[in-house]
This record gives C-alpha cells, sequence and structure tokens, in this order.
C-alpha cells in the first residue's frame, strides 16, 4: 500500500503543485489572452465534458486508435521481417530511409489529393507518422536476438513460426513496447495536426475554430483536454506495458538485487 501511494505521489505531485501555483498566478488576471485558471476550468467541464466530448472528443479518439493500430500491427509485422532477413533489409532500407526523413505534415496535402479529406486521411497520417519509431525499435529488437539462443532454438529444431513466438517476439518485446511507447506520442500530435485539414470535428478542428473566433477560454480548455487525453493515454500504456512485460521487469530487479 506504501508503494502505490509513493508512486500516484511521485505521478501527480508535480502537476497538481504546477496546476496551484497556475490558479494563485491567474487568480486576479484580467488579461484578455490569459483569463483566469477558474474560467478555463469552468469551459473545461461544461464544453469538453458536455456536448464536445461525443461531437470532438470521441472521433478523435476513434482516428487515433484506427490510426495507431494499423501502424503497431504493419511496423511489428514489417520490423519482424526485415530484422530476420539480411536480403529483405538490403532491398528495402533506402526506400524506408527516405520516407523517414520525410516529416508526416508535409505529406498531409498530398494523401488529401490521393485519399480525400475523409477520415481515411487522417488515419492515414497517423498511422504512416508513427509507425517509423515502432519499426526501427522493432528491427532492433529482432535483431538483437541473443545468438546462443537462436542456436539453442535451431538445435532443438524450433523454427518457423514457433521460433517466432517462443524467441524472437519474447526477445524483442522490450524494444518494441519501447517503439509503441514512442509512436503514441507522435500519433497524438499528428491526430492534431491532421484535423487541422478540411475537418469538420475533432480536438484539433475545435481549438483551431475556438482560437479564430477568440474564444479564450474554450481554446486554453481544449489545450488542457489534449493533455489530460495523452496523460491517459500514456497511463493507460505504462499499465499494459508493465503487464505484458512483467517477466522482463521482474529479471531486471532480480539482476540489480543480486
Amino acid at each position: 500500500m506504501t508503494d502505490v501511494l509513493r508512486r500516484v505521489g511521485m505521478t501527480l505531485g508535480l502537476p497538481i503543485v504546477l496546476f496551484a501555483a497556475w490558479w494563485f498566478a491567474s487568480a486576479g488576471s484580467t488579461d484578455f489572452f490569459f483569463p483566469p485558471l477558474s474560467r478555463i476550468l469552468d469551459s473545461l467541464v461544461e464544453e469538453w465534458f458536455g456536448p464536445r466530448l461525443a461531437a470532438d472528443v470521441l472521433p478523435s479518439l476513434l482516428r487515433l486508435t484506427a490510426g495507431y493500430l494499423v501502424a503497431a500491427v504493419g511496423s511489428v509485422a514489417l520490423g519482424v521481417l526485415i530484422g530476420t532477413s539480411r536480403t529483405v533489409r538490403g532491398l528495402l532500407e533506402p526506400v524506408l530511409e527516405f520516407f523517414r526523413a520525410i516529416p508526416p505534415p508535409v505529406l498531409v496535402p498530398i494523401f488529401m489529393l490521393i485519399f480525400g479529406i475523409g477520415d481515411g486521411m487522417k488515419i492515414i497520417v497517423i498511422a504512416f507518422g508513427c509507425m517509423w519509431p515502432i519499426l526501427l525499435n522493432t528491427v532492433e529488437g529482432v535483431r538483437a536476438v541473443d545468438s546462443v539462443l537462436s542456436d539453442t532454438a535451431r538445435t532443438y529444431g524450433i523454427t518457423g513460426a514457433a521460433r517466432l513466438r517462443r524467441l524472437v517476439l519474447p526477445s524483442a518485446s522490450p524494444q518494441i513496447f519501447a517503439g509503441l511507447r514512442q509512436g503514441l506520442s507522435v500519433a497524438i500530435i499528428l491526430m492534431v495536426i491532421s484535423e487541422l485539414f478540411a475537418a469538420e470535428n475533432g480536438l484539433g478542428f475545435a481549438v483551431v475554430q475556438a482560437q479564430r473566433s477568440f474564444a479564450i477560454a474554450e481554446t486554453w480548455a481544449g489545450v488542457l483536454m489534449l493533455g489530460l487525453l495523452g496523460f491517459l493515454l500514456a497511463l493507460l500504456f505504462r499499465v499494459v506495458e508493465n503487464r505484458q512485460l512483467a517477466w522482463y521487469h521482474g529479471l531486471r530487479r532480480a539482476q540489480r538485487s543480486s
């Protein structure tokens, strides 16, 4: 129980201090562009946890989830293939390096021409941008599989799908999850960017619309909503990661204590 309270305190301590400082520093603010935090929080509750929750937040979450899952599944599969085959790596590496160097926001107008301005384009933008950290980490994780374990598996006739399931993926999973964590951060950014172009709803669209109509409290509330969403998604990801990599973290703790 004490350990849980300590972790909660470490996670929430600094945000609470920063919000308290913001609250007292802005309490008497008359600046149009920097309203009191109390007004921003009122707008957050009334708008973002009210009608905008279904109209803007939910569509953004659905696009984010779809793009992220497409990137995760495709990147892990391609990363395993590249990491296990020198031939495939030699063929694809120049092309992948070329596309990796292109910032995803630059491609949004091109994706709009090819895929239109609907949700499909936004999902593709998110998937294209967040696939790179997942792909590269998967390749490095697969290539770093212990050679002794690989030779032992080959000696015992563990090949093909069994080798992939029992050796390659478990060995590479810490690196894969590191890429998935980075990809999630990129996906949130690209979710907002994709909604700035020819969108009818979404967090990015709503924040820009509020800014253009000089609804400053709503704009700040939208920014807070984005930060809260990112925090909750990162927390959820950490729970899943700790559950899936419990064996790895246990091994690390055992090594440190020995």
